[in-house]
């Protein structure tokens, strides 16, 4: 293909950071390709919209995001529409039906064959589904097409998940958790930080299963050790750690390597023992209390995010208070709080017991108003230490101030920091001291 015939393909990824690298990985492949990437859905000849499902909320967003797109077959350039991702692996019949505007369908499976694919679309008019077998595992030597900024990467570090939660329905749009080779990993590494990266964050259903279906004794601890002696890297960061998988040896190194952020994310989903064992989750109240005290005596001033679910079936008010009283007491630094959304297929939906959506919603708001509070006291408490932040650019309302992160910030999920004096590049990693707070966000001074 010509330059002067080159095809532009634009993407929209919806859904988390592991989506995001999947949709990297189909852009490696059409720029590989010949075909051109433009962020201008209106200038696009090809638009791939790649979906999540996880959540009801994440489906409509979805679906909402395909219907806008589906008008610039009407109003603009585009020729194909195509929708990947899990939603099309979960929904392809009920989809094909639904969304006769979309022209292809391709699920979590077939992201390498994405050129391939569109090829295959040119001889004829008809709508194509490519949902099969959905045990793709992402490889080093895949083209990868990075769209966070130059200085930020996700590493991708296993693929789908074998924890089975009852709520949960990610095994069945993934396939069972499936580690990637070490070697695969750090190679895939060391070329991030060769182009500049220098805050890698560590990615999976559950990152402190890695390794446990490879043989050799690959494991989370051996990833990062490796992983800190990269010359360019400076932050390595946990998203994601199941609480029954952190260890005394992965304490250790979180306290003890400087690379390594002093963050762990770690997804609870409840505090009550019943729940959780109708959840199947795998620890209990006292375990993850243990856990959460452990970390605070060991690592003291670590940043510690998790995740909750309220309206689980059989969440009694009594299971709520314990909830919204164990979040008081705790204090997370960051909390993502989600309502229970009843997902068929999985063993929750058929539970007896189901709680309303007007309870859901109000215990929603009670705890993320009890979360506000805490984050405001939390952040309230750094003002005049000192902070590692990244610059990120200019604020989107000010071009008066500069905007990062610390290292106690995740991107994408968790606040920002506004300098308000000083002067650093994209991507410089600077020591500020923090003057005012708010909420969520921090505000700052660049010190020498």
């Amino acid at each position: 293909m010509s330059t002067a015939t080159k095809e532009k393909v634009s993407l929209v990824s919806l859904g988390c950071p592991k989506n995001l690298v999947d949709a990297e990985v189909m852009l490696g492949y059409l720029s590989r390709e010949a075909f051109e990437v433009t962020t201008d859905e209106r200038e696009a000849d090809i638009i791939i919209v790649n979906t999540c499902s996880f959540i009801k909320e994440a489906k409509q967003e979805s679906i909402d995001t395909i219907l806008d797109l589906a008008d610039r077959k009407h109003d603009a350039r585009c020729r194909l529409l195509i929708v990947t991702g899990c939603l099309p692996q979960r929904y392809q019949e009920e989809l094909a039906k639904e969304l006769p505007e979309v022209d292809i369908f391709v699920g979590t499976g077939d992201y390498p064959r994405i050129a391939e694919i569109i090829a295959e679309k040119r001889g004829t008019t008809e709508q194509l589904r490519y949902t099969g077998d959905p045990n793709f595992l992402y490889d080093d030597e895949l083209p990868r097409l990075k769209s966070s900024p130059y200085y930020s990467a996700y590493l991708k570090i296993a693929e789908g998940c074998s924890n089975c939660c009852t709520y949960c329905v990610i095994p069945s749009l993934r396939g069972a958790f499936r580690s990637r080779p070490l070697a695969k990993l750090l190679e895939e590494a060391r070329g991030l930080a060769a182009s500049g990266v220098k805050e890698i964050n560590l990615i999976a259903q559950d990152i402190t299963t890695y390794g446990n279906d490879l043989a050799g004794g690959a494991s989370l601890e051996g990833l990062i050790r490796e992983l800190t002696r990269i010359e360019g890297l400076q932050w390595i960061r946990l998203l994601y750690a199941y609480p029954d998988g952190v260890r005394d040896s992965l304490i250790d190194l979180v306290k003890n390597e400087e690379k390594v952020c002093k963050y762990l994310d770690i997804p609870l989903q409840h505090i009550s023992d019943p729940i959780l064992q109708r959840m199947n989750r795998r620890s209990t109240e006292g375990e993850i209390r243990s856990l959460i005290t452990r970390l605070r005596a060991e690592i003291p001033g670590i940043a510690l995010r998790t995740s909750l679910i309220v309206g689980f079936p059989g969440e009694t008010e009594e299971d709520f208070r314990k909830l919204l009283q164990f979040v008081e007491e705790t204090q997370f630094d960051r909390l993502g709080v989600f309502c229970y959304s009843r997902e068929e297929g999985t063993p929750a939906a058929e539970m007896a017991d189901q709680v309303s959506e007007r309870v859901k919603r109000e215990r929603y708001r009670r705890l993320m108003r009890a979360q506000a509070r805490t984050s405001f006291k939390r952040n309230r408490r750094l003002i005049d230490t000192i902070e590692q932040v990244i610059i990120e650019g200019y604020s989107e309302e000010t071009e008066l101030l500069l905007k990062g992160r610390s290292s106690r910030q995740a991107p994408d999920i968790d606040g920002q920091v506004y300098i308000t004096a000083g002067d650093a590049k994209v991507g410089d990693i600077v020591s500020l001291r923090i003057t005012d707070s708010s909420d969520y966000d921090l505000i700052g001074e660049i010190v020498a």
